[in-house]
């Protein structure tokens, strides 16, 4: 579970991203390239700009997230919600027993430090990790850090 910040400050940047690696998410979820959801669209869009939406580098009117979110088969406040969830994530808890089973080799420093953690006299079977310790995890998996957060968001409750 993640815990709800309590900070007040909206961080546009990150929202930016967040709403372009969701999109991303959703395009190739459905196996599309750029070219297949520009197909799907009502309004001409370059595959340029839906490049620079992904990389959420270029802010997009609410019309146009709507007529995404349509192409995907989302709702759009569901995706609204998930984008807010993750833009104000502070702490991460995770399944150390499910950490540890991981046999994906790019993820072999989170389940080897998860297996460590479960060997210890008394160990907790969830821990949390703050947005730091995520970073400095995602980096050793060669990941950002927002898709191991997506990825032990799948896995690892």
């Amino acid at each position: 579970m993640w815990a709800e910040s309590s900070r007040a400050v909206l961080d546009e940047d990150r929202y930016q991203k967040i709403l372009g690696d969701e999109l991303r998410r959703l395009r190739r979820k459905r196996g599309w390239t750029r070219k297949h959801l520009r197909q799907r669209l009502t309004s001409d869009i370059s595959l340029q700009t839906l490049s620079t939406y992904e990389h959420g580098t270029r802010r997009m009117s609410v019309l146009r997230l709507v007529e995404l979110c349509l192409a995907f088969g989302e709702c759009p406040q569901d995706l609204i919600a998930k984008v807010h969830q993750r833009a104000t994530r502070d702490h991460l808890t995770a399944d150390a027993w499910k950490l540890a089973g991981l046999t994906e080799p790019h993820l072999a420093p989170l389940s080897s430090w998860a297996t460590q953690l479960l060997h210890q006299p008394d160990p907790p079977t969830h821990f949390r990790l703050n947005l730091d310790a995520v970073g400095r995890m995602a980096q050793l998996c060669g990941m950002t850090p927002d898709d191991l957060v997506a990825f032990l968001g799948e896995h690892a409750r």
